[in-house]
């Protein structure tokens, strides 16, 4: 009695598993291609914004050695103008190194705002350029996925043809 219920449950499961099983349509000559087409157009948007990725990170890159080396040559013009007004100092005479001092003093802050403004200046330019490189490379990313939704619209649009 028992295998001959065995046998009655495992043959409900088996109907009823059976009847819920749905039969997918084979896909068609045209959905193949539209699948095909719409690879490779995501293919290409993908290698398109990678070189424009790479592109912006090396402008990104040159944008801060540029800067770098500008903030590199104002510090060391600064450092020249200390040196020769400290000489200048040293150099005079006895009763004339008050006023040689104020002199130097003044050459140095001068200096010294020259320099840092130099130094603003080249980081206004980076940051402009890493803004710039950050917001090429999400425009690439957003036209990439444009590609990618239109793709998958196409082989929608083929498949529901079919």
């Amino acid at each position: 009695m028992h295998k001959l219920l065995a046998t009655l449950i495992a043959g409900v499961f088996a109907t009823s598993a059976y009847a819920q099983t749905t039969t997918t349509p084979a896909n068609t000559n045209a959905v193949v291609k539209a699948e095909a087409k719409a690879e490779a157009d995501v293919a290409k948007a993908e290698a398109k914004e990678a070189k424009a990725a790479a592109k912006a990170d090396e402008k990104a890159t040159k944008a801060v050695a540029d800067a770098q080396e500008k903030k590199a040559k104002a510090h060391a013009k600064a450092v020249k103008t200390h040196a020769d007004a400290a000489e200048k100092v040293t150099k005079a005479d006895p009763e004339d190194r008050a006023k040689a001092a104020a002199k130097a003093e003044e050459k140095i802050s001068e200096a010294n705002l020259k320099a840092e403004k130099t130094m603003i200046k080249a980081d206004e330019k980076s940051l402009k350029k890493q803004v710039d490189a950050a917001a090429d490379r999400a425009t690439a990313a957003a036209k990439t996925e444009q590609v990618r939704a239109e793709a998958a619209a196409d082989v929608h649009k083929a498949a529901a043809k079919h």
